[in-house]
């Protein structure tokens, strides 16, 4: 099997503004006008569209307000975690709800590819990505580019005195226990890109045993992998294992942040959008309109207005200044299919040996203190 591995981009500065004009038409006179919707010569065109996205409401309420000014349809965006979002697919299969999927880890997107769940769909856009980061079957479109990193809370690393990870053994250190904050696999695309990449860092065995350890430090799993550097940059916890353009966009918004990635090496993901598989008929044609919409430069340069701190996948769109260039970052070479592959088998091992792991010691620990009398609500 192919495998598809990590090649910096080399950011072209030069963006590209696309602007579209309208065939004019004369209007008919009434008499023309009530022959023609007599006849049904005359559709108006649907102007809607459903859209399913992992990304913080902040980001696609601004995307979507750009796609609406440029075209003219609305889209309507729920939000849901990347897990909770392939649930949801999964549940509707024989009635889809959704047309399009956007953001969150390819590797998601190869999980649901696999399961028969996406329509196949390559934008004209696509010519402007290196082939590192093309679907190999031509499914999912690829959007942005986020590395592993860890948001590190600089208040409370100079109140305590303790020195800053630099690597991932650092987070099993004494001084961080209870200190750490991360999603959980289950609902996170980011905390699954988390368990993949320390798989293919350490192989399964020393990986599972790695994060037995860390879940000792681990204070708090959360739903979405967005929120542990929300908590990080309030003073909740020290460290979140987040994407850097989470991190990025607290510290540039002033909050006590220092990105640091592994110097041992990290993962990544490719972020993507895809059509669904199924999805309502008269939202396919401005579906399509959607994808290509954001695979250009013109949708990808949003995420400067949106500060998302997001790295374009187009080679054409510009990025935020400010942030690193990715040749600064040590990437081990993510094998993406394997980790869509393998994903439902890893997460289920994590939910069963980790984190209900977790859940029950916590509950017997309350269980034997409401025994000794010690427990206090």
């Amino acid at each position: 099997m192919k495998r598809i591995c990590f090649l910096p981009v080399v950011l072209l500065l030069t963006g590209l503004l696309c602007g579209c004009t309208g065939q004019q038409q004369n209007d008919p006179s009434p008499q023309e006008h009530n022959h023609a919707m007599e006849e049904g010569t005359e559709t108006p065109k649907y102007d809607h569209l459903t859209a399913y996205s992992p990304l913080p409401e902040s980001e696609t309420l601004l995307y979507c307000s750009a796609f609406r000014k440029d075209t003219g349809i609305t889209v309507d965006c729920i939000h849901l975690p990347a897990g909770e979002m392939t649930a949801r697919l999964e549940q509707e299969r024989d009635n889809p709800q959704a047309s399009v999927l956007l953001g969150g880890s390819a590797d998601n997107y190869i999980q649901l590819r696999e399961a028969g769940l996406l329509e196949a769909y390559q934008s004209p856009e696509l010519t402007d990505v290196p082939e590192a980061y093309l679907d190999e079957q031509g499914v999912w479109n690829p959007i942005y580019i986020g590395t592993l990193c860890f948001a590190c809370n600089t208040d409370w690393f100079a109140r305590t005195g303790t020195p800053m990870p630099t690597c991932w053994d650092d987070l099993l250190s004494p001084a961080l226990a209870g200190q750490i904050v991360m999603a959980t696999p289950k609902s996170s695309g980011t905390s699954y890109t988390t368990l993949a990449t320390l798989v293919q860092m350490r192989g399964e065995d020393k990986a599972w045993e790695y994060l037995q350890k860390l879940d000792q430090n681990v204070g708090l799993y959360t739903r979405s992998g967005v929120e542990p550097a929300e908590r990080v940059k309030n003073g909740e916890y020290a460290v979140g294992i987040v994407f850097s353009h989470d991190a990025f966009r607290a510290a540039l918004d002033g909050y006590p942040i220092e990105v640091r990635s592994p110097a041992d090496g990290t993962g990544y993901e490719i972020g993507a959008c895809a059509l669904v598989r199924g999805a309502p008929e008269q939202e396919r044609e401005n579906a399509r309109t959607f994808i290509d919409w954001l695979t250009s430069s013109r949708g990808e340069e949003c995420y400067i207005e949106a500060k998302s701190c997001r790295l374009p996948a187009n080679s054409t769109a510009r990025a935020a200044d400010g942030l690193p260039p990715l040749d600064e970052v040590k990437l081990i070479t993510y094998d993406l299919e394997w980790a869509g592959e393998n994903r439902t088998r890893l997460i289920s091992y994590f939910d069963t040996h980790i984190y209900s792991a977790r859940t029950l010691r916590q509950h017997r620990t309350i269980k034997a203190a409401v025994l000794c009398g010690n427990f206090v609500s």
